[in-house]
């Protein structure tokens, strides 16, 4: 029986964009894409119960940023009535703190949320160049990131954003015990590759990895890279 991958996108971008990902893996795979939920609270028990109810159970989890640290949340949540879990660009912490410093600086942080505050549309085109630098074709990876920018919902985003800032996965990933792998974009605006050998020392067993030339938005630029480490991860975690 073919296993089965749920892929969570991330924060501020349509699930639309990880088709490319989710064909590249779907010919060994029985891969779902799903939507983040759509809440106006920023509790992360409150997102965890949405998709725990929502998505089907003894399944791998995988998602890319936001979706990465919500997939990692719910994974150590259901514990071993989860698969495994792949994180794609996704940091333990997403804003920099003294005991977590490899992650965006809090000032940063701030002023993008203030801007989102302000103009939310400005502040998801800018979003998306950021996701697009550091990949190959900036530019037209841009327009294409653009195309993915989700109607308006204010409230949503907004809490989105706040739960980016409180969601802290260090416990999460030191707790489950299940195959874990997570993959960084060496070149990432927003998550930086620098975290990888913390994010190592957090889990009892598991694999990061970098790719290299490449930035937040190598899920897209990157598809088929990435499906075969993700495909390889889970072929070897099958045969332990």
């Amino acid at each position: 029986m073919r296993e089965t991958l749920i892929l969570l996108p991330g924060w501020g971008l349509d699930g639309a964009l990880l088709q490319p990902l989710a064909q590249a893996l779907g010919g060994d795979m029985q891969v779902q894409v799903s939507a983040l939920p759509r809440l106006s609270s920023a509790a992360a028990a409150d997102w965890l119960d949405e998709l725990d109810t929502r998505l089907p159970h003894d399944c791998w989890l995988a998602g890319w940023s936001l979706g990465g640290m919500l997939a990692a949340a719910l994974a150590a949540r259901r514990g071993e009535r989860c698969r495994g879990l792949i994180t794609l660009a996704s940091n333990a912490c997403f804003v920099a703190s003294a005991t977590w410093p490899t992650a965006m600086p809090a000032q940063t942080y701030a002023a993008f949320y203030e801007g989102c505050q302000e103009n939310a549309g400005a502040t998801l085109k800018r979003f998306a160049m950021l996701c697009a630098q550091g990949c190959a074709d900036t530019r037209g990876l841009s327009r294409q990131l653009q195309n993915h920018l989700p109607s308006s919902d204010e409230p949503s985003l907004l809490a989105g954003l706040r739960l980016l800032a409180s969601l802290d996965n260090r416990a999460a990933l030191a707790a489950f015990t299940g195959p874990q792998l997570h993959l960084l974009a060496e070149q990432d605006a927003l998550v930086p590759a620098a975290a990888g050998d913390a994010l190592l020392a957090l889990l009892p067993t598991g694999e990061v990895d970098v790719l290299e030339d490449c930035g937040h938005a190598f899920v897209l630029d990157q598809a088929d890279a990435l499906a075969a480490l993700m495909l390889d991860f889970i072929r070897e975690a099958k045969d332990v």
